[in-house]
């Protein structure tokens, strides 16, 4: 299957005389679910650029317990921290398999250089842009985290992940969502039986099937529409570059 590397609302907003720089060097990968790209501190040898793949940040305590703080789609890239530093910053983890395009660190910096004061340089300007998208994500996580209950976590979580698969059935396990949220399955599982009960959702093993959204946009809490409307700013300011 051939993929558009432009289908990356990041590269779509390219210039054609910068994207034809950066497209001799673009890689397609397919990522499969639960692929580690990067632990924490690792040095950064390639920047992604999904186009079907999602990717879950997620920090760990020192008692092996972590969330899930930020989610990377097409709207971004993945290892954006390379322009800062070079070093992966949390864990990454592919939670939807997928196609991504990469570029190698070095040829990256390399065209960023050659495209730097060009008027239309674009590309270190844009992924800085997305930095701010990522920060939003990780505030609001931490607040989530400590001030809302797990029915409206997860119901937050359900809608923002419908949303980036344009679908309404998502491949994930129970275990693996309670992982990502940093609760007990236990809890995911009361609370996604009281969503089926409802006829929100439906769920059989590892699938998840949404019935009703405007239901579940109720239960959710107010970080679905903090996160989804900078996510809609970032694609307006994406398109007007």
């Amino acid at each position: 299957m051939i993929f558009n590397p432009r289908e990356n609302h990041i590269l779509r907003a390219l210039g054609q005389s910068e994207f034809e720089l950066l497209a001799p060097h673009l890689e397609l990968v397919n990522l499969p679910r639960a692929e580690v790209l990067f632990d924490v501190y690792d040095q950064l040898n390639y920047v992604y650029f999904p186009i079907t793949s999602i990717a879950s940040l997620l920090c760990y305590l020192e008692d092996g317990t972590g969330m899930e703080v930020g989610t990377i789609g097409n709207e971004g890239c993945i290892g954006v921290s390379a322009l800062t530093g070079g070093r992966a910053l949390t864990q990454t983890v592919i939670k939807v398999e997928g196609h991504c395009y990469r570029i190698s660190l070095k040829s990256l910096k390399s065209i960023l250089a050659r495209s730097e004061g060009r008027r239309t340089g674009i590309l270190k300007k844009l992924m800085l842009r997305y930095v701010g998208t990522l920060f939003i994500q990780v505030s609001q996580a931490t607040v989530c985290n400590r001030r809302h209950n797990i029915e409206q976590q997860l119901c937050s979580w359900l809608l923002l992940n419908f949303d980036r698969i344009h679908s309404s059935s998502l491949t994930i396990t129970q275990e693996s969502i309670a992982h990502l949220l940093g609760v007990r399955r236990e809890s995911i599982s009361d609370v996604a039986k009281k969503l089926r009960q409802a006829g929100i959702i439906d769920y059989r093993r590892s699938n998840f099937e949404l019935k009703n959204k405007e239901e579940l946009k109720t239960k959710a809490c107010e970080c679905y529409a903090v996160i989804k409307e900078e996510s809609e700013r970032l694609i307006i300011d994406l398109e007007a570059a």
